[in-house]
């Protein structure tokens, strides 16, 4: 007898998304996890001091939302296992050195009024784009949490319209493109400009405008969810589901290879030589780079093109800090009450500043004007430190490799030090309110799971070339891999990218239809 049905390699939130509705279809499932917790980069630790609980990697669930997953509740995370989201009233907001501050929030009326501070013009010119993004919104999300739609066919079905012709436009230009086309104030600009950065990108990159229109369509359909706990209640009540359904998902599990039998995957082979078989067939986070080591046999074709795909130079560099008592913002909001928000962008003066940001991490330079961001979760979410104390999230752009040969393991408090010296150009109780602090590097992040190679949270960069059905390649753009019967790829590097997005849901979908399952009818126990 098989030791499971469906074997996982790796238990970030992709892979136990999978497993989930497959567990829930009726199929035994065993997840296999390399680390000693689970969650990948869905995971709360108390990283600085006890009862600290920081979020390692996703502070805040956003494109998941409008996963049927969560907003149908399918597998009953919510209803059944305890997952709990709130959804602050300004999901983003950004600072600036000067006091002045510009707020999205989720009713676009509001966040006009706080652009007419800056511009009138503006202000308006927001809310027919507020408009906008709402129409394409319907037309964007359905493709975001099932197989991608061949490119040919997709890019053939836009052209056949005005309507469509103009969102591939928009998806061809920069941010910085339209940006200009729709604003006048360079602050409204860098606003908007900063949101390509949260995708690892510069504003200048080509192809990144769409991506202004999806932020702020989420944003305020959705909101940014904040789970309750931490993110890590996400992890928690997925692997609920699984135990539930007779699935198991165990730690300290690394797993070194995938066994095959006659062209079809049958089982793994763990770090310390246990083998593992499978009836059905095996779900992998394997990075495509790394595919073709753990996969003898795949087709050449399939292994060139796996391993050349391209990883973003805009690696992540984290901080978390435990807290004697909440940040204090310089800035005060118009009415004078304190800021509150899920994101603070901590903004350079200038918006060109921001775009030279980019530029400097492209040739491998640390870049002259921190682009630090910042989220206080302890304000929506007050159960994650001591009663009084508080806890900080910070990140900033980072090359991987250092030009000046030092170590990052070595060097990495020295420039965790100078991230919080930047944020005390904005926040009055910093340094001063840090009990403790931990910070992650782009090696550590590597370290902390194989999908964030060179410390690209993305797993690859986000390119249009490495988009959609290309995602990470032709070949591997529809979850399963060639030559390879019964293999199926899960992680941030397949359609529709890194983020929380629970896009291990299409991975699920590609493998019932193999399995002969109704994915429709998939439903957990005790519900209808």
């Amino acid at each position: 007898m098989a030791d499971a049905d469906i074997l996982v390699i790796g238990s970030g939130h992709n892979g136990l998304v999978a497993a989930a509705y497959l567990a829930c279809a009726g199929k035994r499932v065993l997840v296999l996890e390399r680390n000693a917790w689970h969650g990948g980069g869905v995971v709360s630790r108390e990283l600085t001091r006890p009862g600290f609980i920081h979020d390692q990697h996703s502070m805040s669930h956003i494109f998941i939302q409008g996963n049927p997953l969560l907003l149908n509740d399918d597998l009953g995370l919510k209803a059944k296992y305890g997952l709990r989201y709130v959804f602050p009233d300004v999901p983003m907001m950004s600072v600036w050195e000067d006091g002045s501050t510009l707020p999205l929030h989720r009713d676009p009326a509001k966040s006009a009024e706080a652009i007419a501070r800056f511009s009138h013009k503006d202000a308006a010119t927001f809310l027919k784009m507020s408009e906008q993004a709402a129409a394409w919104l319907p037309m964007i999300q359905a493709g975001l949490y099932s197989p991608p739609m061949p490119l040919g066919a997709q890019t053939a079905m836009m052209d056949q319209s005005a309507e469509g012709r103009e969102i591939m436009r928009t998806m061809g230009v920069s941010t910085f493109d339209l940006m200009e086309e729709l604003f006048e104030h360079d602050k409204v600009k860098a606003h908007f400009g900063r949101v390509a950065g949260e995708n690892l990108v510069s504003p200048d990159e080509k192809a990144t405008g769409i991506g202004a229109y999806v932020f702020l369509g989420f944003l305020e359909k959705f909101g940014f969810g904040v789970p309750v706990g931490g993110s890590g209640s996400l992890t928690r009540a997925l692997i609920a589901c699984i135990e539930d359904h007779g699935g198991s998902v165990q730690a300290g599990k690394p797993v070194r290879e995938v066994l095959t039998d006659g062209g079809k995957a049958a089982g793994v082979v763990l770090d310390d030589g246990t083998r593992l078989t499978a009836k059905d067939g095996v779900i992998g986070a394997i990075h495509p780079h790394i595919l073709p080591d753990m996969v003898p046999g795949l087709p050449a074709n399939v292994a060139h093109n796996a391993k050349r795909t391209h990883i973003t130079p805009a690696a992540c560099f984290t901080v978390h800090a435990a807290l004697d008592a909440p940040l204090q913002f310089k800035a005060k909001r118009h009415d004078g009450a304190p800021l509150s928000a899920v994101m603070y962008e901590l903004m350079p003066a200038e918006y060109e500043d921001m775009r030279r940001a980019f530029d400097e991490l492209r040739y491998g330079n640390f870049s002259p004007t921190p682009l630090v961001g910042v989220g206080q979760l302890t304000q929506h979410d007050p159960s994650r430190a001591p009663e009084g104390k508080a806890i900080f999230h910070a990140w900033d752009y980072v090359p991987y490799a250092r030009k000046d040969g030092r170590n990052w393991d070595e060097a990495k408090g020295e420039f965790a030090e100078k991230m919080i010296a930047q944020m005390s150009k904005y926040i009055a109780n910093l340094p001063d309110a840090v009990l403790d602090y931990h910070c992650d590097s782009p090696v550590d992040m590597e370290r902390t799971s194989p999908s964030f190679l060179r410390g690209d949270l993305h797993g690859i960069a986000t390119t249009p070339y490495q988009s959609g059905s290309h995602r990470p390649t032709p070949e591997l753009g529809q979850y399963r891999v060639p030559g390879v019967e019964r293999l199926y790829l899960v992680g941030p590097f397949q359609h529709p990218g890194g983020g929380v997005f629970g896009a291990g849901r299409a991975t699920a979908m590609v493998m019932a239809e193999d399995l002969g399952i109704d994915f429709d009818e998939v439903r957990p126990r005790n519900r209808p």
